[in-house]
């Protein structure tokens, strides 16, 4: 009957044991849980920070290109008046050479070649050069 002698574990002082060492488990975890919460919260903040450089950015970048676009545009107009002018000026004086050769073959007596100065200026050709024939 030495089984008898030994005195059996009760139940309850097992769960104690169990228990005792749960407890700093779950402070550790709820330590653990607010520390994860914190960084997310600050990790939120960043990046809400970061979007808001970025729109920033983004909409000094647009004024940015929206001024160098009008800035262009006035450009490109500006040229194109200037070769308009250039293109009149050239039209101008092509038919003033067509002219003068004109006029010197009816003061030097020989005949008459019709020189079409549309012609020329659509084909990009120089008009017909006097030769001492």
């Amino acid at each position: 009957m030495s089984n008898s002698t030994i005195a059996p574990t009760s139940p309850l002082s097992a769960k104690k044991e169990n228990v005792t060492p749960i407890n700093p488990k779950i402070a550790e975890m709820a330590e653990s849980r607010q520390e994860l919460l914190s960084r997310i919260q600050n990790l939120k903040q960043d990046l809400q920070n970061w979007r808001m450089k970025m729109d920033t950015q983004v909409t000094v970048y647009r004024d940015e290109l929206s001024e160098l676009k009008k800035s262009l545009n006035t450009e490109v107009e500006q040229l194109r008046s200037e070769f308009q002018e250039l293109r009149t000026t050239l039209q101008q004086q092509q038919e003033d050479v067509a002219t003068s050769l004109r006029n010197l073959g009816d003061n030097s007596g020989e005949t008459k070649v019709p020189i079409n100065v549309e012609n020329s200026k659509e084909m990009g050709q120089d008009l017909p050069k006097e030769t001492d024939e």
